[in-house]
């Protein structure tokens, strides 16, 4: 969905009710909007209505990189923290931060911490390269706030699966970041 449109909000609404999806996915970086900006909380008012959660893009990304001027990216539009001013002001969305964040991992850390109504997708990554902190949070802080994924086709989900299955983090833990997690965020 296009968040500039005048008719996002409508664009939303017909695309749950009409077509059954059961979420958005935004990425800040790619459609270059400040996703904290006013002139997107009908969008965020709207979900939470819906009762679906929103995805954000957050850390990084491949797109552009290398290129002159990054493509025209700007990185800064998948910071984390702009995510927390949404999390504060529609406490009953449920808000998910799309990849570990890097280089922002410690701040998207803190607002899955500290925010009731934001969680953590693990696509993008490899398990193997997850830095220290975030599997300590996951293995022993908040392991209810990490959801299962891969990133297909830029990484299989075998790979990710065999990845993850050598991170030192309990069967339960792991349980509920392939499964458990998703099915109480998404009522299923």
């Amino acid at each position: 969905m296009d968040p500039h449109k005048k008719s996002s909000v409508h664009d939303l609404e017909r695309a749950v009710k009409d077509l059954k999806l059961r979420g958005l996915k935004l990425h800040p970086q790619v459609q270059a909007f400040e996703p904290n900006d006013h002139t997107y909380y009908p969008i965020y008012a709207k979900c939470v209505e819906l009762d679906i959660p929103v995805t954000f893009h957050t850390g990084s990304t491949y797109w552009g990189a290398g290129l002159r001027g990054g493509g025209g990216l700007k990185l800064r539009l998948s910071d984390p923290m702009l995510l927390d001013d949404i999390a504060a002001d529609f406490p009953e969305l449920k808000l998910i931060m799309a990849h570990p964040g890097w280089p922002w991992q410690d701040e998207q850390l803190a607002i899955a911490a500290h925010k009731e109504n934001v969680f953590i997708d693990l696509s993008g990554w490899s398990p193997k390269y997850f830095q220290p902190l975030l599997v300590t949070y996951m293995a022993k802080l908040i392991p209810h706030k990490f959801l299962f994924g891969t990133d297909y086709p830029m990484m299989s989900p075998s790979r990710w699966l065999r990845d993850f299955e050598a991170l030192p983090v309990r069967a339960e833990v792991k349980q509920m970041v392939l499964r458990d997690n998703a099915m109480k965020l998404l009522r299923i």
